[in-house]
């Protein structure tokens, strides 16, 4: 998964012009976006008509204390972080700031000193509680699982969901990139308003920019009317870009215009439409690596990403499936059905090529050979998969160390337990029972190896 750092809104509330303009350019170049009030009255209106991140708030103001905004800035919804920064300090005042919730209190004269790096920390605080306090009341959406990194990836869709920065969503084939994106518009402030969706990988080339910037009557042969296209249909709402990447290079120089204006030319009209649209983009490639290549923009590039998520494929959050399966069967009309131990374990042992989408496919597969049988066992899997799980199973026979001494075994299954369970002393020996080094050393989750250690007996 993929941290991201974005720029933040920072206001300046303070009466001397020319600290201001110093402030300014210390956090313009740190990155970050600034607007200067001079009196309390413009910082509630700015604060009533937008949502900022951070505020540095000077004390002495023409028209009051600074001071005393500090209670009702708190109550405001996503309430910023607040600094204070005066030119005549006082132990009274530094205590009243604190109690208040202010984030630091600092000197004029000293502040320069400290300021880059308190601004740095109270953004990074405020980027995790606003994190922790979406995850709280996020619906999830259909998006199934309990480990440390699909809840990463949720806490990221509960931020993008209190913003409308440009998000761009990577993963292999297969593991809910749409159903993120669709997770991020239904939590956001525009979940009224339907999802456009355009597959970028389907457009066809002769007709891909009449389709995302619409026509108007006569444009050419066929056109005897007007057609509003993806840009427009998305106005007020999210446009999720699948398979961006694919995009042409023409269409991407075109796309960026679009992002940075949020207005557009319809094929044959000299008119330009404004749209106001969030825009969500996905993409199984390697993005970064096709812009070295000069195959995809880099000035696209780096407007896609305000914040980035990273989808782990399934191979590597193997301890969600038992919740999948539940979700699953469930979702089938199903819920009754009980699980063998050697069903989970053979939906374990399998590397899920095809990710999540794949698994589905299988539980439908499973749940229709089953019929009216309440257990699923391993025989009602996809012959395909049970063919990869004997396959990997003789592998790991042959790969691994026999013990000459041992009795003969009935069944494969039995064979890589046992195998299974000498590679774990191993590994505690080997490690000196470190956990976390024994899970880097595995390849594993820290929690699929305590599953593990606890399915074979060890401590």
């Amino acid at each position: 998964m993929n941290t991201h750092t974005r720029q933040a809104k920072i206001l300046i509330v303070d009466d001397d012009p020319f600290f201001c303009r110093m402030l300014e350019d210390l956090i313009q170049r740190m990155g970050h976006e600034s607007r200067i009030c001079h009196r309390m009255d413009d910082c509630r209106r700015e604060l009533e008509q937008k949502t900022w991140d951070l505020i540095l708030l000077d004390v002495g103001l023409p028209d009051g204390s600074g001071l005393t905004l500090l209670p009702w800035i708190r109550q405001l919804n996503q309430a910023p972080e607040v600094i204070i920064i005066t030119g005549a300090g006082d132990a009274d005042s530094a205590e009243l700031a604190v109690v208040n919730g202010a984030w630091d209190y600092l000197i004029k004269t000293t502040a320069f000193e400290r300021i880059n790096l308190i601004v740095v920390r109270a953004l990074e605080h405020r980027r995790v509680t606003l994190a922790l306090n979406a995850l709280k009341t996020l619906d999830p959406c259909g998006i199934v699982g309990k480990s440390p990194a699909l809840q990463r990836c949720l806490a990221l869709v509960g931020q993008a969901a209190l913003n409308d920065f440009n998000v761009l969503i990577t993963g292999e084939t297969g593991t809910g990139k749409e159903l993120v994106a669709r997770a991020i518009h239904a939590n956001s402030s525009r979940a009224a308003a339907r999802l456009v969706v355009v597959d970028c990988a389907a457009l066809p080339q002769t007709l891909a920019e009449s389709v995302l910037f619409g026509y108007v009557k006569g444009a050419f042969t066929g056109a005897d009317k007007d057609v509003a296209g993806f840009f427009a249909s998305a106005d007020g709402s999210t446009l999720f870009m699948d398979e961006v990447g694919d995009l042409p290079l023409d269409l991407q120089r075109m796309f960026l215009r679009v992002l940075q204006e949020k207005s557009f030319c319809p094929v044959g009209s000299s008119h330009e439409k404004h749209s106001d649209f969030r825009l969500i983009a996905a993409t199984n490639k390697d993005l970064d690596q096709l812009a070295g290549k000069g195959k995809f923009r880099k000035d696209l590039l780096f407007r896609l990403k305000s914040m980035a998520i990273h989808l782990p494929p399934l191979r590597e959050r193997l301890e969600d499936l038992p919740h999948l399966v539940i979700h699953s069967l469930a979702t089938l009309s199903d819920p009754g059905k009980h699980l063998s131990k050697e069903f989970l374990t053979a939906l374990e042992t399998y590397e899920w090529p095809g990710n999540i989408r794949e698994f589905q496919h299988v539980m439908e597969a499973a749940v229709a050979a089953a019929m009216n049988e309440k257990n699923l066992i391993v025989q009602h899997l996809p012959a395909n998969l049970r063919v990869m799980v004997a396959r990997k199973g003789m592998e790991s026979a042959h790969q691994l160390p026999t013990d000459s001494a041992q009795a003969p075994l009935s069944t494969i299954r039995e064979y890589r337990l046992q195998q299974d369970r000498k590679y774990l002393r191993h590994l505690l020996t080997e490690t000196d029972s470190d956990m976390p080094k024994a899970a880097l050393k595995a390849g594993l989750s820290l929690s699929r190896l305590y599953s593990l250690l606890k399915e074979h007996g060890l401590k």
